[in-house]
């Protein structure tokens, strides 16, 4: 879905939107010399803390239960009007809306709709369509897949309506707009939900839960990435109007796209729950591969002599995190090299190491280091370790769909958290602290790979932060829907 912003600030009125809109600090595109040093950084980070001090912990919170949640979606393109379809399977859940700037998706998203009971009113055609379906009363859920820099406005307005929101990833793409997000979940006490499916993939499950055990040991390192070609498809084959995911990685540079990696392991590593990522450095490769797109494309069509010559991200970028606790972090972000897919996910540790890509799932302990464990014993510590989420609902979120089932498990564990009045898994400072690796790691690139400092979007309250439970507790009452 596309948001013009010109005719956003004018449908909304500038004084009301100004704080919302995508800011300009810290953000790509910034050329270095005029990016703040390390030693300024920390005085911005502290003068935010001052500007956002912590209102309410929003970690381990539980919203009031509800029987039904009513949800409207915001941007129906493939991955909204994918959800649509997803989410109309749970019990207990009720569309009552459906957003899009073009008509013909919500219609299309609409359609998509598996079972009766459903009055989904499509909004669309009118500058503020949005705007107008976030202020109806009778929404608890504002589900958005925007395009990114959208998200977090968005997001920021619709919990001011009082809704709770649940974000595709990137939360926000700018460290002002992080901020802003805490800063309203905390003020309204609504929740504000990363839609980071890895977390909910079959392994990184399991190992979560293996760490929850003991599994690993002391954790040393984690690596985490989202390795995907998909350069030639950036551009759209020439349409004009899809062109925003093309644009991000023209006018940025660096890990544009770190959640898949980071999300899974900073749940293991309990970041923001008695541990946190204190520092980072970045790194890019140059870019061998978009302009050679765009001069290829351009030869087959004259809409993309545009993009000839026209300055594109690095290709590969490497970024590491160090923790407060001393463990590493490696992410990797890369989707234009033409290399086999890896959603890297690989944890060290003192007793024990997992991963998976570019191999099938593998765990090794430190007794046999050397070898990984046989695929009988695997599956011996696959059964007694798979937390009961899977055992639960594995079968059904494969049978649904969505990335082999993983998208329908994070969308039903959203549903049953807000039906049975739960804190949710992945909450708004999980959304801050995720997100925000992107505009740091295009401030660290811009600055030949200097460190900088991650902020404490808990103010300090992760010292005290619980670790996130996976075992369903009290949850995992809610249905699906059958056909």
């Amino acid at each position: 879905m596309q948001i013009n912003r010109r005719k956003f600030i004018k449908a909304a009125g500038v004084a009301t939107v100004s704080a919302m809109l995508p800011a300009k600090g810290l953000s790509g595109g910034m050329p270095a010399e005029n990016q703040p040093s390390g030693k300024s950084l920390k005085k911005i980070y502290r003068e935010a803390y001052k500007k956002h001090p912590q209102k309410f912990n929003m970690c381990g919170y539980a919203a009031p239960k509800l029987e039904t949640v009513r949800v409207g979606f915001v941007g129906v393109g493939n991955r909204g009007s994918a959800a649509v379809e997803r989410i109309s399977r749970i019990e207990g859940v009720q569309i009552v809306a459906i957003c899009d700037e073009l008509t013909g998706h919500a219609e299309k998203a609409k359609a998509r709709i598996q079972t009766p009971g459903h009055p989904a009113l499509v909004y669309s055609g009118k500058e503020d369509s949005w705007m107008e379906m976030c202020r109806r009363e009778d929404i608890d859920l504002v589900y958005v897949a925007t395009p990114w820099e959208w998200h977090a406005p968005v997001g920021i307005y619709s919990m001011r309506q009082g809704k709770h929101v649940a974000l595709e990833i990137p939360a926000a793409t700018t460290v002002e707009d992080c901020w802003r997000l805490v800063e309203t979940s905390e003020e309204t006490k609504k929740h504000c939900v990363i839609l980071e499916n890895c977390c909910y993939d079959f392994f990184e499950l399991l190992t979560l839960n293996l760490a929850r055990h003991g599994f690993f040991g002391e954790i040393v390192h984690a690596e985490g990435g989202y390795i995907h070609e998909i350069g030639e498809s950036l551009f759209f084959r020439g349409k004009p109007g899809r062109s925003w995911r093309l644009n991000e990685n023209m006018r940025r540079n660096g890990n544009l796209y770190p959640t898949h990696g980071l999300g899974p392991v900073a749940q293991i590593m309990n970041i923001n729950r008695g541990n946190r990522m204190e520092y980072m450095v970045s790194m890019s490769s140059d870019d061998f591969l978009m302009n050679q797109y765009a001069k290829e494309l351009s030869r087959k069509e004259d809409y993309f002599r545009q993009f000839e010559g026209a300055s594109f991200r690095g290709n590969m970028n490497s970024s590491i995190i160090k923790t407060i606790q001393g463990q590493t972090i490696l992410i990797q972000h890369d989707i234009t090299t033409p290399r086999p897919y890896s959603r890297l996910h690989a944890i060290s540790g003192t007793k024990a190491t997992a991963q998976k890509y570019p191999l099938p799932p593998r765990l090794s302990v430190a007794e046999d280091h050397k070898e990984w464990l046989s695929e009988e014993k695997f599956r011996e510590i696959e059964q007694q370790y798979n937390p009961p989420i899977i055992r639960k609902m594995q079968a059904i979120a494969q049978e649904i769909g969505g990335h082999g089932g993983m998208d329908f498990l994070m969308d039903w564990r959203l549903m049953d958290c807000l039906r049975n009045g739960l804190p949710v898994d992945m909450d708004v400072y999980d959304a801050a602290s995720w997100s925000v690796i992107g505009p740091l790691s295009e401030w660290s690139v811009a600055n030949r790979s200097a460190p900088i400092d991650i902020p404490d979007f808990t103010n300090g309250a992760w010292k005290e932060n619980q670790p996130l439970d996976i075992s369903l507790k009290d949850g995992g009452t809610t249905g699906v829907v059958t056909l």
